[in-house]
């Protein structure tokens, strides 16, 4: 199975396209992972760099704007999705969307609306939309999640563990038929280590965060052995440690965007070596 690393654009909207791309190309990644609205950009222009690089994309996004009435927001939801599903050119287009979708206090029957208009812009566009599991969403916490999961087999997920440890301040022992339902839906992983105080931890590589790591590769491993069990020919990863206030600045003495690059390519080297042998 081919395992294909997604570079964040997050924390990198000041640099040009092009430069990015260079090193994006350079430090061994398969693609990037692009929330567009984030930033005023020419679409194609960006399209066109790159197919020029040889490089795949996905997208990663949520309601800008976001409406306080839940039938805008509905509404917004759909429009934006189709927006975004509709950059691309001859060559290229999103391989996937990662929807970051609804509020953390949603009713049951206000997700199911959101997820119904995800499955909707998916039939009619051909694109496949995950449900990212992440703070201040729907999908904010393991037990809100096991529900769905369990009613809908098609409902497929980005899965960022790191949210879940965060909100439950635990690493979900208890709670292991909830992540082993998310592993099973999942399709593509977020790779940022977190723990049970907070979404992001101050350096993967640092002895005193060995055992959120290695709560996070439990999963990531789970992840990977049931991709192989479906024969899937290929998946994705993006590591996305995060540029402030993700990351706490107090004390670095580097660029913060190179703290933020150094973090990610630390821990998309780290499961190349580890899943190498596949």
């Amino acid at each position: 199975m081919e395992i294909k690393f997604y570079c964040p654009r997050w924390g990198a909207e000041h640099l040009p396209w092009e430069g990015f791309l260079t090193r994006v190309k350079a430090a061994g990644y398969a693609g990037v992972e692009w929330f567009p609205f984030a930033e005023k950009t020419d679409y194609w222009q960006v399209l066109l760099l790159i197919e020029k690089f040889g490089l795949e994309f996905s997208i990663v996004m949520t309601v800008v704007d976001e409406p306080v009435d839940f039938k805008d927001y509905v509404q917004a939801l759909e429009n934006q999705l189709l927006s975004l599903c509709a950059i691309k050119s001859g060559i290229t287009s999103t391989q996937f969307i990662t929807a970051q979708t609804g509020r953390e206090f949603y009713s049951v029957e206000q997700v199911e609306i959101c997820l119904e208009i995800c499955k909707k812009v998916s039939r009619k566009t051909g694109i496949s939309i995950y449900q990212e599991t992440h703070r201040n969403k729907w999908a904010y916490a393991a037990y809100k999640v096991l529900p769905f999961l369990q009613k809908h087999d098609d409902l497929l997920l980005t899965l960022d563990i790191s949210h879940w440890f965060c909100v439950s301040e635990s690493y979900l022992y208890d709670q292991q038929d909830a992540v082993n339902q998310a592993i099973l839906h999942a399709r593509h992983i977020h790779a940022r280590v977190g723990h049970t105080e907070g979404p992001q931890v101050w350096d993967p590589a640092m002895d005193e965060y060995k055992q959120a790591l290695d709560e996070h590769l439990k999963v990531w491993d789970r992840w990977i052995q049931q991709r192989l069990s479906s024969k899937a020919s290929s998946s994705t990863i993006t590591p996305e440690f995060g540029p402030p206030p993700y990351m706490v600045t107090g004390n670095r003495t580097g660029n913060i965007f190179d703290e933020q690059w150094r973090m990610n390519c630390w821990i998309k080297n780290l499961l190349q070596d580890r899943y190498k042998e596949l």
